[in-house]
């Protein structure tokens, strides 16, 4: 989808128009039938008005007034949906988007809904010439949203896209190493340094972790390192985003049910890409923040060497860990990036995983969990944030009582800590291989959609990298 800056609308444009009370329609240029229609539907609450000029599609997305700032803001990106749906409808290739209404800045939201709503993943569909959507460039006029801000958006939807794109990706052919090949194209792309450790070098590092959910795989695991240190940079000491790479996750030796279980579980990398997109976003346009992004990366299949349960595996840190469930593998390759943090002295870190099914259980699918040992300032900043973008965070504790459900008889800890608050203990377990301000959030209830609503369209989701853009770019402001 390409968005451009215009000063001014072409009297032939189609064009949809973000309205409220406050609305001066008769600056707008409609005839007064067409007045007396708007103002009927819009007494009527019938919504989105619809114009058909024959040469234009002029569409009216109307709101009510909300006392929840980020409510209004997510229902500009829910109707942009559903004028999304009518401008494909008529096979309009271009459109106008203009912010005439109260809400300031709802030019931005609205396009968010706009360019997610219209995504499409076509790859490997024969006839993806006929089922395109029609709508390929959004125009925003200079009132509305500034060329600045327009390519801002660009940049950032671009990069949620592009995690979308990964995710849906078919697991024979997203491998760790694709999967590196990736994000150093992002690199490449938006101009952060990127380095991706071979199994050769995980082996000499002893990430005991990542070997070990590799063990059963055929393809090697990956480790990269992605780097953003602008001269301008408002931190000295990095804020490190840490994602779970497993590209397939058949549960291992501890096998998945296949039906709406390990079916979609090449979604497991969720959280890498949102790490590696979010760093494309950022350094592409220019956050005046240092940040690292980590990725262990590996697929957990049940081959001959797989590990098993049982097991007693060494860590990159050397803590030994007894393995009682292989499917709680995301943990392991986790504690060892966790651990190699260390040696960057960081100002903050935050992993993001499709962790625990027990996150899903906790809050359905309308949010991701956060646990946080990290200043309450810095923990306040990424629930507004979640608010913001509305992928919303909701806090769980990190009490020490929930350490003791991940001890070891024979080891110093074991990998899973029984049925009860599974996805605390398994934040807890990840904790004892940090040394540094520190946030994990489990986005499982949100990765993956099973179908599509709004502008949350079927399949990868693309979620976190909105949410660590905005995280950044308050941090900037914040220093």
């Amino acid at each position: 989808m390409q968005l451009q800056s215009v000063a001014k609308l072409q009297p032939n444009q189609s064009v949809v128009y973000i309205a409220d009370a406050h609305t001066q329609w008769e600056l707008l240029d409609f005839n007064p039938e067409q007045l007396a229609f708007i103002k009927h539907q819009v007494a009527a609450e019938a919504f989105p008005i619809v114009i058909n000029d024959y040469h234009r599609l002029r569409i009216i997305s109307y709101f009510n007034k909300q006392a929840d700032v980020h409510i209004a803001h997510e229902n500009c990106r829910i109707a942009a949906a559903d004028a999304v749906q009518l401008i494909n409808k008529y096979k309009i290739d271009q459109v106008a988007i203009t912010n005439e209404s109260s809400i300031p800045n709802a030019a931005w939201y609205f396009t968010e809904g706009a360019v997610l709503a219209n995504y499409q993943f076509l790859k490997y569909r024969n006839d993806a010439n006929k089922i395109a959507n029609s709508l390929k460039t959004i125009l925003l006029p200079e009132d509305s949203a500034t060329p600045q801000e327009v390519t801002e958006l660009q940049h950032l939807l671009d990069a949620a896209c592009m995690a979308r794109d990964l995710i849906n990706e078919p697991p024979v052919y997203q491998t760790a190493q694709h999967l590196a090949n990736e994000f150093k194209a992002m690199g490449k792309k938006a101009g952060f340094k990127t380095t991706v450790f071979d199994k050769k070098k995980i082996e000499s590092l002893k990430m005991g972790g990542l070997l070990a959910v590799n063990r059963g795989s055929q393809d090697p695991p990956t480790f990269t390192i992605m780097e953003w240190k602008p001269k301008t940079a408002v931190n000295k000491n990095p804020i490190i985003l840490v994602g779970k790479g497993v590209v397939f996750d058949t549960g291992g030796l501890s096998l998945k049910p296949t039906l709406n279980s390990m079916d979609f579980m090449k979604c497991d990398m969720a959280g890498a890409v949102a790490v590696g997109c979010a760093m494309y976003a950022t350094a592409i346009n220019k956050l005046p923040v240092y940040v690292i992004g980590l990725v262990p990366a590996t697929d957990n299949r049940p081959g001959e060497n797989a590990y098993v349960p049982g097991d007693v595996v060494t860590m990159y840190d050397g803590t030994t860990v007894e393995v009682l469930n292989t499917d709680a593998e995301g943990r392991m390759i986790l504690a060892d990036a966790l651990s190699y943090a260390k040696q960057y002295n960081p100002e903050l870190v935050i992993d993001i995983a499709t962790l625990t099914g027990a996150a899903s259980y906790a809050v359905g699918s309308q949010g991701m969990l956060l646990m946080s040992n990290a200043s309450r300032k810095d923990t306040k900043t990424i629930k507004k944030s979640g608010l913001e973008v509305y992928e919303r965070l909701v806090e769980m504790p990190l009490w020490h009582e929930y350490l003791e459900q991940m001890k070891s008889d024979i080891a110093d800890l074991k990998n899973v800590g029984g049925s009860e608050a599974g996805a605390i203990t398994a934040a807890k377990f990840l904790e004892h291989f940090t040394a540094y301000p520190w946030m994990h959030i489990d986005m499982a209830p949100v990765a993956w959609n099973m179908s599509g609503k709004n502008y949350r369209v079927k399949n990868g989701s693309g979620k976190g990298v909105r949410l660590f853009y905005q995280f950044l770019k308050t941090r900037c402001t914040q220093g």
